[in-house]
């Protein structure tokens, strides 16, 4: 009886299952791994958004009032946002994380299960191993003989069985693998739809909140705390006894338009040389007087 391709079968039906957990094993562990991060960083994420909401808050109440509202407005928006992000962790470490985790688990069984048809298949090969033996050793002796072949058929059978078990089980673990990571990657993205769709919701209203900032009307406030009313009040007085000295001042001055106002450079030199010129006639007339009087 030559069970040898059988033997063969087996073997290479063992190793490529456990190639099969083996792969499941290593890579599961690796994006167990990675989202996990992924979780951790979300969550720091928004604790970091926490903070930086508080320190928005704190700074908008050091600023003008148009400002300061949309700042205060702004923050309580990204605060929202946080909200939806912490929905997010917990929803991505029960949906995707633990269902990834829990493989670790399935993985252990597994191997259990292959070590089982390993352990069946060792032994059907001993008791064929112990039968041919026996034959050798006792060819005439039927009782040993038979007794061998009883062995052997229990553990053929339980080889059997217990092959027929670990098909079927890596088959369902298959199936199951692939319905596993499709339902883990589908609620993965969901998730993050939902929040990424919620926060634009959100950042839309803290956008507005922002635009809306009159910086103009602000910066009359800034203006205006610069001169403090006490200060206007004097600024107002100065301004009006000033204005009444000028007033004062200007009534003893020539009005604008008058002749002196009016003569130029070349006028008054006109004028210079006439009074000159009056002042030689006059002296002239002197020295005839005196003439005539010799």
């Amino acid at each position: 009886m030559n069970r040898l391709p059988d033997v063969r079968t087996r073997d290479n039906q063992a190793q490529q299952i456990q190639d099969a957990v083996s792969n499941v094993e290593k890579h599961f562990g690796l994006l167990c791994q990675l989202l996990a991060a992924y979780i951790r960083k979300t969550a720091r994420l928004r604790d970091k958004a926490d903070s930086l909401v508080k320190e928005i808050s704190i700074y908008a109440d050091t600023e003008t009032p148009n400002l300061k509202r949309g700042l205060k407005s702004f923050a309580v928006e990204l605060a929202n946002i946080q909200d939806y992000r912490t929905a997010q962790v917990e929803r991505l470490e029960a949906k995707v994380l633990e269902p990834l985790k829990s493989y670790g688990t399935i993985v252990k069984l597994k191997r259990d299960d292959i070590k089982a048809a390993l352990l069946a298949w060792s032994r059907e090969s001993k008791q064929m191993a112990q039968l041919e033996k026996t034959r050798q050793r006792n060819p005439s002796d039927r009782h040993i003989i038979s007794q061998a072949e009883s062995e052997l058929q229990r553990a053929t059978m339980d080889a059997t069985r217990t092959s027929q078990q670990l098909e079927e089980t890596i088959d369902n673990f298959e199936r199951s693998k692939m319905k596993d990571i499709k339902k883990i990657f589908t609620e993965f993205i969901t998730i993050e739809m939902a929040f990424h769709a919620k926060s634009l919701e959100v950042y839309t209203n803290a956008y507005q909140h922002i635009k809306d900032i009159d910086e103009d009307e602000d910066l009359e406030v800034f203006r205006s705390s610069l001169h403090p009313p006490e200060y206007l009040s004097r600024l107002g007085i100065v301004r009006a006894n000033s204005k009444s000295s000028f007033d004062k001042s200007g009534s003893t001055k020539p009005m604008p338009g008058s002749f002196q106002n009016q003569q130029t450079p070349n006028n008054r030199r006109k004028n210079q040389l006439e009074d000159e010129v009056d002042d030689d006639e006059e002296e002239d007339g002197d020295d005839e007087h005196d003439d005539d009087e010799h």
